[in-house]
């Protein structure tokens, strides 16, 4: 007979096996190969383009890669709350993660048919695949406070951002192996990169199996979930996740601590997204390295993120969240100032190590925090409006750092820019009450009306 503490263990583990699995996606296909892949060989060299409705804008995969990340980010910022508010309403939760992981590991595979040229067969690959990847997390994320006390949810969030980076840092280290043994085993170059992209896929499809076998589906009492879990008619899931939606929404505002918390969280977290989406066509562009320099360096992010990660979140139990996040968050206005002056391979390197070290920092406590200040029995919908804010922080950093790149000429100065998004973010971060947050302080969202 297996224990309780056992079988809590074991939901935790599954539940970091999912972070595991999704990062073949996030490493490879979002920050590592694609972006690469994408600028060196799918763009035409001189550039490419851009035709709608008699209009010819010339481009460039540096700026076709920001909008593209952004245009996906917007696309989920207008559904990520309804789809959480059904997934709590349905008692959906892993019904959902696993509806969009299988699916974003399909669009994800089916990277492998891009070849020099298909630049809109890419890009409706990857925004259905991301779109996919974005939706899932909102699920993901949803089952933390489930299975994490709030004396321990700093610790388990860091857990499964450690898990994520060893398991995108193993397939990515294959992928590499893959195409530096190339000519060993009898293939071109390109068609290793783009095995490399279907094994992105399979990987994240995969692993995620153990998820969806052991991670165990939090109930949910509410009223309304019983009311119209008998329910068939999927128009009516819709209609009440757009009507509990509205109704969160006009709850929420009233309380200032939880808003303040997201609007800071989209600032900050804008500068982090752009960054990682933009890191290694960055290198690729401003300062010509090789592609073997790029994959290095990001695969060296993944695995000195696993110690960041568990580092700043032992660190926050000690001396509190809030406090080692804005601290975290001084450290990438540092990095953003280096990566503005950097003119060397050795440079990226060092840059690099720093944005492993913080990166998972700054992405686990920002999600425990948040975690911690939510009522337990709408995380899903909740996390939606996380996923919101987070998403609508991806829209406008890429979007940014793609028109200043098309009017100046240069990468520099979008980097730079990212700046006042991170000092945004530490004011009103300065602001959340981040100690005196308890069972009953957390919100109550009523159910509405149809």
């Amino acid at each position: 007979m297996v224990s309780m503490k056992s079988q809590k263990e074991k939901n935790i583990f599954a539940w970091c096996m999912y972070d595991w699995a999704n990062s073949a996606f996030a490493t490879t296909i979002i920050a590592a190969l694609l972006p690469i892949y994408f600028a060196t060989v799918v763009v035409p060299t001189g550039g490419w383009i851009f035709r709608f409705g008699g209009i010819e804008i010339p481009t460039n995969a540096t700026t076709l890669w920001g909008f593209l990340s952004g245009t996906t980010a917007l696309f989920v910022f207008l559904t990520a709350p309804i789809l959480g508010a059904i997934a709590d309403i349905a008692e959906s939760k892993k019904k959902f993660l696993m509806t969009f992981c299988f699916g974003g590991s399909l669009f994800t595979t089916l990277l492998f048919f891009s070849r020099s040229g298909d630049v809109w067969m890419t890009m409706i690959f990857f925004f259905l695949a991301n779109t996919c990847f974005i939706s899932a997390n909102i699920f993901y994320d949803s089952f933390l406070p489930h299975i994490a006390s709030r004396s321990k949810i700093d610790q388990i969030s860091g857990r499964g951002y450690a898990y994520g980076y060893l398991g995108g840092g193993l397939q990515f280290l294959i992928c590499i192996i893959l195409i530096l043994a190339h000519n060993k085993i009898g293939i071109e170059k390109t068609m290793a990169v783009r095995i490399s992209l279907l094994f992105s896929g399979v990987w994240w499809a995969g692993f995620s199996i153990i998820t969806l076998v052991w991670l165990h589906e939090p109930g949910n009492s509410k009223t309304s979930s019983q009311q119209y879990r008998g329910e068939n008619n999927s128009w009516t899931y819709v209609r009440f996740g757009i009507s509990r939606t509205w109704h969160t929404i006009l709850n929420a505002r009233k309380h200032r601590n939880l808003t303040i918390f997201l609007i800071a969280f989209m600032f900050y977290n804008d500068g982090i997204h752009t960054v990682i989406r933009m890191a290694a066509i960055y290198g690729k562009d401003e300062l010509g390295l090789k592609n073997q320099t790029l994959m290095g360096t990001l695969l060296l992010v993944q695995f000195i993120g696993i110690g960041g990660a568990l580092l700043f979140s032992r660190i926050a139990k000690t001396f509190g969240s809030k406090r080692i996040l804005i601290f975290v968050l001084f450290l990438w206005l540092g990095i953003l100032c280096y990566a503005y002056l950097m003119t060397s391979a050795l440079d990226f390197w060092i840059l690099g190590m720093a944005v492993g070290l913080v990166l998972g920092g700054s992405q686990a406590i920002s999600r425990s925090l948040y975690g911690s200040m939510i009522p337990v029995k709408e995380s899903a919908e909740f996390f939606g409006f996380y996923s919101v804010f987070e998403k609508f922080s991806a829209i406008w950093g890429p979007f940014v750092f793609g028109i200043i790149r098309q009017i100046t000429g240069t990468s520099r100065l979008a980097i730079l820019s990212l700046v006042g998004f991170f000092i945004i973010g530490i004011v009103l971060l300065y602001f959340v009450k981040d100690n005196d947050v308890k069972p009953k302080d957390k919100l109550h969202i009523s159910s509405g009306n149809l």
